[in-house]
């Protein structure tokens, strides 16, 4: 090897080095949850859970991703994947833009999966010691893929209905609250609504969660989970109540 190369090597190496010093790294939550849900499938359930950001000068990268599962007498009863990933750039104090993707497989829900690309503003409303609020906006492109199913026609008679794919152009909102009683407790509520020409979600997650011993935590919550125009013989609201426990990792 060269010396030039080794040089060029050695510069490398310290400037990966001195930005890894000076960026922190990622920090976030791991979960494990058990509870019982409603509409669609009525039964208990287990799930696990993992969020993560990191933030370097203005950027701020996050993912999220769930997974829950049941069975009721040796059939499945709930197989739902849930992940996404966001970029956000800080413009001001406050203000913010974003750029999201998010990818979801619930069959049991009558979509077979949606993915959902966008991006636009955000603001972060309240930043207190106690008391914090973010609201975001913006375009997208919605992709549900329908599940094929089968129905009763007005005479009674089983016919099937094929599966679709429907694109089409859709916006989301979100909104992120969260409050803390003290260092110990603290109260969360998450909404998300995702507006396209097929069926607009509308997702709400409030929870409670206490620290238990140093990064172990124990959290209550219920989510609401609304669809305007689920598929022929699927309800339109599923509702989930869980006991999770938390591990926080990093700076979170």
């Amino acid at each position: 090897m060269s010396k030039v190369s080794i040089l060029l090597a050695s510069a490398l190496i310290a400037g990966g080095a001195s930005t890894h010093a000076e960026t922190p790294g990622w920090s976030g939550e791991g979960s494990l949850a058990a509870g019982v849900t409603t509409g669609n499938t009525e039964t208990a359930d287990v799930g696990i859970g993992l969020k993560l950001a990191r933030t370097a000068t203005v950027w701020k990268s996050a993912f999220e991703g769930f997974a829950d599962y049941a069975e009721a007498e040796g059939q499945e009863t709930k197989n739902r994947i849930f992940v996404a990933g966001q970029l956000d750039r800080q413009l001001t104090d406050r203000a913010f833009t974003f750029g999201r993707v998010s990818h979801e497989r619930d069959e049991f829900s009558g979509f077979d999966s949606r993915s959902f690309l966008g991006g636009g503003l955000g603001y972060q409303v309240f930043d207190g010691d106690r008391t914090s609020w973010v609201v975001e906006g913006g375009p997208g492109v919605k992709i549900d893929e329908i599940g094929s199913i089968t129905v009763l026609d007005p005479n009674g008679m089983v016919i099937g209905v094929p599966g679709d794919t429907v694109e089409s152009v859709s916006f989301i909102a979100a909104s992120n609250y969260a409050f803390k009683f003290n260092d110990a407790v603290r109260f969360t509520n998450d909404t998300d609504a995702i507006y396209a020409e097929e069926s607009t979600q509308f997702i709400n997650t409030a929870a409670l969660t206490a620290t238990l011993i140093s990064r172990l935590s124990a959290r209550f919550s219920f989510d609401v989970r609304h669809d305007t125009n689920p598929p022929p013989g699927f309800e339109s609201t599923d509702t989930s109540t869980r006991i999770s426990l938390v591990y926080t990792m990093g700076d979170s």
